[in-house]
Order: structure tokens, then C-alpha cells, then sequence
């Protein structure tokens, strides 16, 4: 289709047009999720399939969408500087967005969920391009997309207490990574998100965040001065540690998994704690800085 075509669609409130074959317009939004162009890459491909999404438009293929979608991870994958994240970044967005369809609508069965789980985690891990602003293309944001799957995840109803500190861990493992990209959009917000969803699921014990949190500590070894990876990724996990602190002390809303509960969820209940144990954690980041207690 012209660009004109999907214009009218956008200016028409999303609704899928009359007589389309809605096969062939989901094949060009998904191709369209790896366009250079901003414009139709987020204003046109992404929030149209969000919104169709989101309305339900796609519940009776949900599967073979989020199939496709899983395909698009591992186009490039390992490129960095790259055109291709655009695809892959983009393509998780809205595997996150089928995943909190199912979230709300239980129409999936456990297998399909899962396999997305495995993909989206090996893509997210296995990712080197951690750009968020390119000019001219726009906004990638790998991270912010990958954090917004672990979010959707965190509210599914088929992870529970097993599943769930897998994904702290795929936190842990991406933060603490060598990268030469420091965060510069927002990922440590998102991903402290994405993170405080998981808490609200009050599945996860104290020790077993107290292991995580000394996991991350790890990043602290390397003393490499900037703009080295190993120092990148130092200063990108402090600032997640810093979000995350500060999103457990204040309190956050909507998170997937507040979305879905069927009791109003206020604060994790392992919160005191936690916030005991990361004090300790960014004190020993800077124990120039931090007075000890």
C-alpha cells in the first residue's frame, strides 16, 4: 500500500478498512516495523498494530502474529550501528502488546506464551545495538522495548514463582553485559518498571532479591575508566539501581501486573526489605560517596 493509504487509516481513528484482507495489511505493518523512516515505522506500523491489537482486531490470530514477531528478533541480530535493530527492536514493542492482550483476555495457551518468553529473552540478551535516539531513523530503544516484554511477562498468568526470578535475571545479565552504550532515554526507568511489576506479583522472597541484587553488585569490580564497555555498563546499572530505589520508596502505578490483579496491589511486600538491601547495594557502588550506617 502508499503511505497515503495508511495516512487515511491513522486519520480514521485506526479502524481496519472496510473489504481489506487483513493478512496482507498485518504482512506490511510487520515489514513496516523495520522502516528507517520514523514516521511510518511508530506513527503508522507500530501504533496501528497496537491499536488493532488492543481492540481486539487480532484475538483469533494472535499465534501466528506473535510467530511472525518472534521471526523479526533475530533479523541482525548481533549487528550493532545497524538499520536492523529498528526491526527487531520494534517487533518486540509489539510482542509485549500481545502479551498483555493475553494478559487481560486468557485466550493463549501456556506453550505459545512461553516460546515468546524463550525468544523475546534470547533476542533481548543477545543484543548489541543499545542506541535509543538515531538520527534521522529516530528512536530504537532496544532496552525500553525488551523492558516492556518483561513487563508483559511478569503479568502472565502462566509465570509464576519459577518463572518469574528467570526474568530478574535476564535484568541482571543485561545490565551488567559490556556495552559501549550508556543509557540516555529512560531505559533504567523502564526497566525499574518492568522490575517493579515483578515485585508486585508478591511471588519473589527477600533472599532471593538480596542473591540478585549482590549479582549486580558484580558491575562494581570493573573499574574501567569511560568510555570503555565495562564502564558503560558500571554507570547503567547504578542508574537502574538508583530508579529502582527510588520507585520503591515512592510508590508507583500501572504496572502490567497491578493492571491484571484481582485485589488493589499498593506496595510489594517484601518493600521494607528491599529497600534495606539496595541502600546497601548503591552505598558499595560509591563507598566514597555513601555514608555507612
Amino acid at each position: 500500500m502508499q503511505q497515503s493509504y495508511w495516512e487515511r487509516v491513522v486519520a480514521d481513528g485506526f479502524r481496519l478498512p472496510q473489504g481489506a484482507e487483513l493478512d496482507q495489511l498485518t504482512i506490511e505493518l510487520v515489514t513496516m516495523l523495520g522502516d528507517p523512516d520514523p514516521h511510518s515505522r511508530c506513527d503508522i506500523a507500530h501504533s496501528v498494530l497496537q491499536t488493532w491489537i488492543g481492540e481486539g482486531v487480532y484475538d483469533e490470530l494472535l499465534i501466528g502474529l506473535g510467530d511472525g514477531l518472534a521471526l523479526g528478533l533475530r533479523k541482525g541480530l548481533g549487528e550493532d550501528g545497524t538499520p536492523s535493530v529498528l526491526r527487531r527492536s520494534y517487533s518486540a514493542a509489539v510482542l509485549a502488546d500481545i502479551i498483555a492482550r493475553d494478559n487481560v483476555t486468557h485466550g493463549l495457551h501456556p506453550a505459545a506464551v512461553l516460546t515468546w518468553a524463550d525468544q523475546a529473552v534470547a533476542w533481548f540478551l543477545a543484543e548489541r545495538d543499545l542506541r535509543g535516539w538515531i538520527p534521522a531513523q529516530g528512536w530504537a530503544n532496544a532496552v525500553i522495548h525488551g523492558a516492556d516484554v518483561i513487563g508483559a511477562l511478569s503479568a502472565s498468568r502462566h509465570l509464576g514463582a519459577d518463572e518469574l526470578p528467570v526474568l530478574l535475571d535476564v535484568v541482571a545479565e543485561r545490565l551488567c553485559t559490556p556495552t559501549p552504550h550508556r543509557f540516555a532515554a529512560g531505559e533504567e526507568q523502564r526497566l525499574a518498571f518492568a522490575t517493579m511489576s515483578l515485585l508486585h506479583r508478591d511471588l519473589i522472597p527477600i533472599d532471593t532479591l538480596e542473591t540478585w541484587l549482590d549479582r549486580i553488585s558484580v558491575a562494581w569490580n570493573d573499574q574501567s575508566p569511560p568510555p570503555t564497555p565495562g564502564a558503560a555498563a558500571r554507570e547503567n546499572t547504578i542508574d537502574f539501581l538508583r530508579a529502582l530505589h527510588l520507585q520503591l520508596l515512592l510508590g508507583v502505578h500501572g504496572t502490567p501486573a497491578q493492571d491484571v490483579a484481582t485485589k488493589t496491589i499498593i506496595m510489594p511486600s517484601v518493600r521494607s526489605d528491599l529497600l534495606i538491601a539496595l541502600q546497601r547495594a548503591l552505598r558499595s557502588s560509591a563507598p566514597w560517596l555513601y555514608r555507612q550506617p
